[in-house]
């Protein structure tokens, strides 16, 4: 392998595929992880490049599972060129319409319906013969659970947690975790929200960003969208929506009696666990990746958790641990950084 620069090996790599040929070249802004995109403009088309270290990214992952997402008719991006040893891809490009961008409490029914549609085919994806789907398992969602403690509550906001606090949000977690476990276990996309689902010229739906899918509960990829980390909808907009997903769950799955407490309450106890999780996450890369653009995102991410926990009497402190001394803390540290 060349020890040129990145850049250089990229440029060598995209000489190679479009030789001869002349070509733009644009930096996009990138996903929360290791990956950099790139929009290259050539003979009027346009190509999204993807800069994925294979000592950081698990490529194969990604590329498996657009061959899933794929043969369960999800419009994915399509692989036009892969070089595995180097990590860079070439996919067919999207647009830059997220359907973020066109939410509004007049297009948001519509359209999430639209996503939520997407959902049954999603649940069928299946492991390929090169690539085993991870099972989110008891472990997988502790781990998850303990990067909110580890990486917001100790290393960003410096709060000290006495053992009894810790043994009491251990119970609230194991709440959570229990309510995913018993939940029906399906193809999960894991970050199936606003800004990871696509508006194409067709007015179709194109999906990114699955190559973290899961076989997991059932409700996960619906809380991802319908309490968005970045959108927050009353709950009256959401209501006739949930009350259709319920519908659709009862008839994929007549084996379990899912009634609508039921499924309010796994709905409700599941984003828990993601906000928690989020809120972690957002801490985590600012502090471990230098990314300091999610941080805005914690104080909305918070308050479902404040909120939603204070709805079952069981999660009643971890509804009052982040009201009394997260969000305060989180507001000091925001006054001292901004001041």
């Amino acid at each position: 392998m060349s020890f040129d620069s990145r850049p250089s090996q990229l440029n060598t790599w995209l000489k190679g595929l479009f030789p001869d040929q002349d070509y733009a070249l644009v930096m996009l802004n990138g996903d929360a992880g290791f990956r950099c995109y790139h929009r290259l403009s050539i003979d009027g088309m346009n190509y999204i490049i993807v800069d994925t270290p294979a000592n950081k990214v698990n490529n194969l992952a990604f590329v498996e599972m657009t061959k899933a997402f794929s043969m369960q008719d999800v419009l994915v991006p399509q692989i036009i060129a892969h070089q595995q040893e180097l990590g860079f891809m070439c996919l067919s490009d999207f647009g830059d319409c997220l359907l973020a961008n066109n939410l509004n409490n007049i297009t948001m029914s519509s359209l999430y319906r639209q996503a939520l549609d997407l959902l049954p085919a999603i649940s069928n994806i299946k492991s390929t013969d090169l690539w085993q789907l991870p099972t989110y398992d008891a472990a997988f969602l502790q781990i998850e659970l303990n990067v909110f403690v580890d990486w917001l509550v100790v290393e960003h906001l410096d709060l000290v947690i006495s053992f009894d606090e810790k043994q009491q949000l251990q119970q609230c977690f194991q709440q959570l975790i229990n309510s995913a476990l018993e939940q029906p276990q399906v193809g999960v996309h894991r970050d199936f929200h606003s800004r990871n689902l696509m508006m194409l010229a067709d007015d179709r739906i194109g999906v990114i960003d699955y190559q973290d899918a899961v076989i997991g509960p059932v409700t996960y990829d619906v809380v991802s969208l319908l309490r968005d980390c970045y959108v927050r909808w009353d709950d009256a907009l959401l209501a006739p929506l949930l009350a259709k997903q319920l519908q659709i769950t009862q008839s994929q799955f007549p084996q379990f009696t899912i009634t609508s407490e039921i499924y309010q309450q796994w709905f409700d106890l599941m984003g828990l666990q993601r906000h928690v999780k989020a809120a972690g996450i957002f801490a985590r890369l600012y502090h471990r990746d230098n990314k300091s653009g999610y941080l805005a995102d914690i104080p909305l991410t918070l308050s479902y958790i404040v909120d939603i926990a204070a709805k079952y009497p069981t999660l009643q402190f971890l509804s009052s641990f982040v009201a009394d001394r997260v969000l305060p803390a989180l507001t000091k540290k925001t006054i001292r950084t901004t001041s």
